[in-house]
């Protein structure tokens, strides 16, 4: 039967009704790995990786890798990444319409199996169900979404392939055998519906029954008949639908490089416990699902660890639950396959609804890495509906329970709409989901944890560090909380404490054992511990070498362990061994070529090395792997700049503008924005961006001091003067700034005692600086205080015995001396006072050029707050670093000194009375 549009429009309002709220959540739990760390949703990403990661971005070649192999879901994430990036409501919305979506196909498969009511009620019943709020509210949650919305076109196609006077119509088999590959490639239980398609097409198209079938198959095997023709097109169906599977089946297989997923009895004790602990809580478990189907008042987003006691006797009055489950489950079996009708039918359908979708995460055929997912049973709970809409069918046909039935079926209805919308908001926040799951269960040490990080995520230190602690003594043997307790001990600066608590989890560390990998028998992260106890105690100078010792027993315990390569790497650097740094990351990159962190690092590696050339080839290939990534960005364009040569200029502009623009306040960008103009002699552009970098960071030395030389250069010098004012304010001892100011005093505003000053405090603060002594010396001579001037050169002259501007000052004062009248010493007017046709400025410190203030950068060692895996360059204290100057630069130069020895020149003609 078709849907009509009242039908949809119903039932769309209602998924809208009820998940309004979830576009107001952000990105929690399993959206972090699956969302914000996840490098597949990056545009600058190839999109063959999304085929040759697993879901949460992490290569399945890899070890440490889930297996869960997803690669349509995370292309719908990145399509959502093209829209709005990070932005949460576009993932939340997209979500609720693929619940939309789902319920109205679903409604579309209930009407196979049911009247048109009883179609609509199953269907409301899914909309509204709370058990769902994790698959729909949770944005990793669309793996079960886009999969359920295949899962069910795959079969409602199927039900197509039985043609008039019961032909076969291969297109719609082919149609679900490619439909039921995309469900595959959306999340692994999409393959099941294979199974749903044999059971319909022996028990619903076929109409057999068991005892149908097994009298059938005695006859052919007692020879008294032949094989039916309804059978042969049975086995012809199944052979190409199990074919197809097996095929699919090996392919995912070679996926995953027939390895299993590395868990650890943390995430599923069951597990790893012995017979008959395993199958007595495998086996609990199933009536555990479905009671949270029956009766959603509890529901929690993380039930593993200590959630669910292990069941460890035949007595645990546990398993009386998982009795009576299988006896209910294999009452209604024995009905629906025993018995012909379409009660029978239906049961049989929504039994197999139920059970063949959650086969996968049942445990009972392979380990899974968790014990209950609200989120798997998604599919299932469309069986529980169809057998609840399928019983009030049954009850409202009798006149004394329809009422009632009626009324049961609002309350439910409507109380499941209420909590669904009430849940919702748990997942607003990690904090308000996890606080809400303490609230179901307080066994989970890893919930405890999680509100922990969810509070450290603040900075809330002192609360966070209570939580960690209360996992420690829920689950004393838990890695993870422990490492959690010393990080935060850490963020407290407790140093002391934090080191014991490293200490304790690597001592919980398994034991290596003979012949046996390591890797498998434990947690890729809990090798953590070993990164971040060297972190701490490495800042310790004295430690170093006990750090580093930490870092080659990590490798040693992994050798693809790359985190250890890129931490040692950090730590080599900071011991002054470039060479084994770089050897470090060079093994890392053996490891994951197309991470641009360990590029920019060996970069820095390479600047420490002087391998400048190099350096830039490898800030290239991590732009090239992440064209955004900010300190390649910047200190590339550093790295060109100081290399002087005209024609990387624009490139290293437009490196630092695509800086800018992910730093938006960070003062460095537009400085070294400045410098770059200045280097190409565009002094407005310089002006702007100089001003920029003040006006976001006050007391910016170098900023201040170039736009004062600047002004300086282009003959503004007025305008420098405040400029310097301000510079001195915040650095008084700045002695460029005051050799500047000392200059434009003397020269633009003749101001003699100004500039005096100046020079006086130079002197004082560094009595060998040539410059300042020398300037000095200058305004003794216009102050006509000739003897104290001589005296000054000649002091000058014994610190730069080979300044030829020096000799010659001097010389002038002697000369002025000598011919004031028989070897009379004589005091000149100052210089200002005599009226001189065409003078210029008095020559004195243009002789020797000031030279401008450049930034530098430092490589500084990780912080371990941070994620350890890139080095932090940062301009921290804008230390001063003068360039090496260019050929150009020296011609200009002596550009400069030629026309101060004219103006000399010209002087001397003015004392000679020329």
């Amino acid at each position: 039967m078709a849907v009509s549009l009242k039908e949809v429009t119903l039932i769309v309002s209602v998924v809208i009704a009820c998940y309004w709220n979830s576009l107001f959540c952000g990105f929690v739990f399993d959206d972090v790995s699956a969302i914000l760390d996840n490098k597949d949703l990056h545009p600058s990403t190839p999109l063959k990786n999304l085929f040759h990661n697993d879901f949460w971005g992490t290569p399945m070649s890899e070890e440490r890798s889930h297996k869960s192999y997803r690669p349509l879901t995370v292309l719908t994430f990145r399509l959502n990444y093209l829209y709005s990036e990070l932005k949460p409501v576009s993932y939340h919305l997209l979500n609720l319409i693929f619940h939309a979506v789902v319920s109205v196909v679903f409604l579309k498969v209930c009407k196979l199996f049911l009247d048109s009511r009883s179609s609509i009620i199953a269907s409301l019943m899914f909309a509204v169900h709370p058990i769902h709020t994790e698959a729909v509210t949770g944005v990793v949650g669309r793996a079960e979404l886009l999969s359920s919305i295949f899962f069910l076109t795959a079969f409602l196609s199927y039900t197509k392939s039985k043609g008039p006077n019961n032909t076969i119509v291969w297109t719609p088999i082919a149609l679900t055998v490619v439909l039921v590959a995309i469900a595959t490639l959306c999340k692994e239980q999409g393959v099941t519906v294979v199974g749903i398609c044999c059971v319909y097409e022996v028990f619903i198209a076929q109409g057999y029954t068991l005892p149908l079938l097994y009298t059938t198959a005695m006859q052919i095997l007692r020879g008294k008949g032949s094989i039916p023709f309804s059978l042969l097109q049975i086995l012809l169906k199944l052979i190409v639908l199990m074919f197809s599977t097996l095929l699919l089946v090996v392919i995912r297989v070679q996926v995953i490089q027939s390895q299993l997923p590395v868990f650890t009895r943390f995430d599923n004790p069951a597990a790893v416990s012995p017979t008959p602990t395993r199958q007595l809580t495998f086996n609990y478990l199933l009536p555990v699902n479905a009671w949270l189907l029956f009766n959603p008042s509890e529901l929690c987003c993380d039930w593993t660890m200590g959630t669910i006691p292990l069941i460890e006797s035949f007595l645990d009055i546990r398993n009386l639950a998982t009795f009576v489950f299988f006896c209910f489950l294999g009452s209604l079996l024995i009905f629906s396959v025993r018995y012909p009708g379409n009660s029978s039918k239906t049961v049989l359908m929504a039994l197999c609804l139920m059970a063949l979708p959650f086969i996968p995460a049942s445990n009972l055929f392979f380990p899974v890495g968790f014990v209950v997912a609200e989120r798997v049973l998604y599919v299932p709970s469309m069986g529980f509906c169809i057998l609840v809409a399928h019983g009030w069918r049954k009850l409202s046909k009798r006149n004394v329970l329809k009422k009632l039935s009626w009324v049961c079926l609002s309350i439910v209805v409507i109380t499941h709409a209420l909590k669904t919308l009430h849940r919702n908001w748990d997942w607003e926040s990690e904090y308000t989901l996890f606080m809400s799951a303490l609230k179901v269960n307080k066994n989970n040490a890893k919930l405890w944890n999680n509100v922990g990080h969810a509070l450290e995520n603040e900075k809330n230190f002192e609360r966070a560090l209570k939580y960690f602690l209360q996992a420690t003594h829920v689950q004393p043997d838990d890695i993870g909380a422990h490492m959690n307790v010393g990080r935060t001990y850490k963020n407290l600066n407790r140093t002391k404490e934090a080191e014991e608590s490293y200490m304790i989890a690597k001592s919980l560390m398994p034991q290596i054992i003979p012949g046996k990998k390591y890797a498998a028998r434990i947690a890729p992260n809990h090798l953590n511990v070993y990164i971040n106890l060297a972190n701490l105690i490495r800042v310790n100078e004295s430690r170093l070498e006990e750090a580093d010792q930490l870092y080659r027993q990590a490798i040693s315990m992994r050798p693809d362990f790359k985190q250890a390569y890129i931490s040692r790497g950090e730590l080599l650097l900071k011991m002054n061994k470039p060479l084994k740094a770089k050897e470090s990351y060079l093994r890392a990159l053996d490891l994951d070529r197309s991470n641009a962190d360990l590029w920019y690092n060996l970069a820095i590696v390479n600047i420490e090395l002087k391998e400048s050339t190099e350096a830039l080839r490898n800030f290239d290939r991590a732009l090239k792997m992440n064209p955004n990534h900010k300190l390649a960005l910047f200190n590339s364009a550093l790295l060109m700049q100081e290399s002087g040569e005209a024609k990387v200029r624009p490139e290293a502009k437009k490196r630092l503008l695509n800086y800018v623009s992910q730093e938006p306040h960070d003062a460095n960008g537009y400085f070294n924005l400045g410098m770059l103009a200045m280097d190409d002699k565009k002094s407005s552009e310089a002006e702007m961006w100089m001003k920029k970098a003040i006006k976001l960071q006050a007391g910016f030395r170098s900023a201040l001091f170039n736009l004062a030389l600047l002004y300086s250069q282009s003959s503004k010098e007025l305008m420098a003067l405040p400029v310097l004012e301000e510079l001195l304010r915040y650095y008084p001892d700045h002695i460029k700034g005051l050799i500047l100011k000392g200059d434009i005093l003397m020269n633009q505003k003749r101001d003699i005692v100004g500039a005096k000053e100046c020079f006086e405090k130079i002197v004082e603060m560094d009595p060998n600086n040539v410059q300042g002594k020398h300037n000095l010396c200058v305004v003794y001579f216009e102050e006509g205080d000739l003897i104290k001037a001589e005296k000054c050169l000649l002091e000058t002259l014994d610190l730069a015995p080979h300044e030829e501007y020096i000799h010659r000052h001097l010389n002038i004062v002697r000369v002025k001396i000598s011919s004031a009248g028989g070897g009379e010493r004589l005091y000149l007017p100052p210089a200002g006072t005599t009226r001189v046709e065409g003078s210029k400025k008095t020559p004195f410190e243009n002789l020797d050029e000031i030279k401008s203030e450049h930034k530098s950068t430092e490589t500084v060692q990780n912080d371990n707050n941070k994620s350890p895996s890139q080095l932090n360059t940062q301009s921290e204290e804008n230390t001063e670093k003068e360039n090496k100057k260019t050929t150009k630069e020296i011609s200009d130069i002596e550009k400069k000194r030629v026309a101060a020895l004219k103006r000399l020149e010209e002087i001397e003609r003015i004392l000679n009375g020329e």
